[in-house]
């Protein structure tokens, strides 16, 4: 696969995922939210083990361990971000969860001790002014639920870069897969422990589930790490700062939310600052994946 057609999926795959702030707010005015996790992807992965079968039946124990550790990450990402919609709109969950793109190279910095360059610090600095004037009220206070979305964030990050690596060393397609039945498993397992599980009452509900399960957890990540094979970290985290644009369009759309003037300045800074702190790492990757 060329890297442009990888790219383009992956541009698919963040469109599905800006739609899902909207339904995940929908899913919970039906069920709780570990019950939302475990439906969500305990569905999605008995749709994709059943038409992948045959492919499935021939995963390793590598690939095994790797989609256990991914679909923890999952299970902690949407957890941070399902009950922080409780208290935040799909608007700003979209925007904060952007700061993966942020945290993304900064992870590398710490982890391999990389200097720090330039543009990345002027990413930062620019997404944290944005952070607070999408995230901060008149008395300066931050609500929980803008918390979870950036601690989701930083999950996020993490989960980009180990995909990036456990793509390439293990079956792509069957990772996708079995992250999607370990996430489901958690989210049913804490559903027991904490919550009554149950199926959703209403329609709207079981439109919200299908949609999560189908188009944004089945179709969404199981080609990401298809996609993400062909291209780098640096550059999946850069595609995926379209995910709050998408949120955000969905939300007006859908649920008509309005940002105040400083909620969207605030969101134009994070967007900003994405793509400021991943420039020269983008450009760098550009070159040594095409020459």
């Amino acid at each position: 696969m060329k890297r442009e057609k990888a790219e383009w999926l992956l541009i698919a795959v963040t469109l599905c995922w800006g739609s899902s702030y909207l339904f995940m707010q929908n899913g919970l005015n039906s069920i709780d939210e570990f019950n939302l996790i475990a439906l969500r992807f305990g569905f999605a992965f008995l749709v994709t083990a059943a038409l992948f079968f045959k492919h499935l039946r021939k995963t390793d124990f590598r690939t095994i361990r790797y989609g256990a550790l991914l679909g923890f990450l999952l299970f902690c990402i949407f957890t941070c971000i399902t009950f922080g919609l409780k208290t935040t709109t799909t608007s700003n969950a979209g925007f904060l969860v952007s700061l993966t793109v942020i945290f993304v190279p900064l992870i590398y910095v710490l982890v391999f001790k990389k200097k720090q360059h330039l543009s990345l610090i002027i990413g930062v600095c620019l997404s944290f002014i944005g952070m607070g004037l999408l995230t901060l009220n008149s008395q300066l206070h931050i609500y929980p639920g803008d918390v979870l979305c950036i601690l989701s964030a930083l999950f996020y990050a993490v989960y980009i870069i180990i995909t990036g690596t456990a793509a390439k060393k293990s079956d792509s397609l069957n990772l996708g897969i079995w992250q999607l039945g370990f996430a489901g498993a958690f989210g049913l397992l804490f559903s027991f422990i904490f919550e009554k599980p149950s199926l959703p009452a209403t329609l709207n509900g079981w439109i919200s589930i299908l949609v999560l399960s189908l188009v944004c957890s089945a179709f969404g990540f199981v080609v990401q790490p298809l996609a993400q094979k062909y291209t780098t970290p640096t550059r999946t985290g850069l595609i995926f700062a379209l995910e709050p644009v998408f949120a955000a369009l969905f939300g007006f759309l859908f649920a008509h939310e309005i940002l105040p003037l400083r909620g969207y300045i605030g969101a134009a800074l994070v967007l900003l600052g994405v793509v400021v702190s991943d420039w020269r790492g983008s450009r760098k990757s550009r070159e040594q994946i095409m020459g």
